[in-house]
């Protein structure tokens, strides 16, 4: 079952940054980039916390490949739990904000959802997509290739974070299609900052790598946004 969403502003301790070794040569080695010091293997399951601009620095840079994608080779809208009502139909149930009737094979009839791309509200699912944040083919271009096929099922179902599947209008989805944040970013733009700290928690829990125009446009991007920090537990 989908976790109930909240505001995504998570109130938690700042990362605590790592020390750096003393020294002992008579001319001591330049200290490492922050950065680098983030990037260190965790384990699935790891609940980390640190500041959106950290976390966007500890993210490896990689150049793309979409060689061999396939949307098939994400199983999605899966019913884990399996109470008659698929990922799809729970990321409905979660975020509606007046709730609908579920009928026999988990039909929504009635309630209402906000649309936070385009500020919209919406009176009937079939109005609504469910949008991957991180889209499955950016996944793919971005680590989920080396992934096997139950990992890549997890994530295209993922309702564990709030963050990872959104409920949007059918438009705005369809506009965003598989873009990264170089090439778009929501119509409403006071969601933007929301929008970009989400991306890098999602890349974040799935260890995804960001291309370098990518890891340039949530830069700047950031840079106009409070420097929130972000609480991820690790999935892959």
């Amino acid at each position: 079952m989908r976790l109930v969403r909240t505001r995504r502003t998570l109130i938690a301790a700042l990362f605590a940054p790592l020390a750096l070794l003393t020294p002992t040569a008579a001319h001591a080695t330049p200290a490492a980039p922050a950065a680098a010091h983030q990037r260190v293997h965790r384990a699935p399951g790891e609940t980390i916390t640190l500041p959106v601009r950290e976390a966007l620095d500890a993210l490896p840079v990689a150049d793309e490949s979409r060689s061999g994608y396939s949307r098939d080779k994400f199983r999605h809208w899966t019913d884990a739990d399996r109470n008659g009502c698929n990922a799809r139909a729970e990321v409905l149930l979660a975020e509606a904000v007046t709730a609908p009737e579920v009928g026999p094979k988990c039909a929504l009839t009635g309630g209402s959802w906000y649309s936070p791309y385009d500020d919209r509200y919406l009176t009937s699912a079939s109005q609504l997509d469910v949008d991957h944040l991180v889209p499955l083919a950016e996944a793919w271009d971005s680590g989920a290739s080396a992934w096997t096929p139950k990992e890549r099922e997890a994530y295209a179902n993922d309702l564990d974070d709030p963050r990872a599947l959104i409920a949007v209008s059918a438009a705005s989805n369809r506009s965003k299609a598989d873009k990264d944040p170089t090439d778009w970013m929501p119509p409403y733009s006071p969601y933007w900052c929301e929008y970009v700290t989400d991306w890098v928690a999602d890349k974040t829990r799935y260890q995804l790598s960001v291309d370098p125009a990518e890891q340039a446009a949530l830069t700047e991007q950031l840079a106009a946004c409070p420097d929130r920090p972000i609480t991820v537990t690790l999935a892959h």
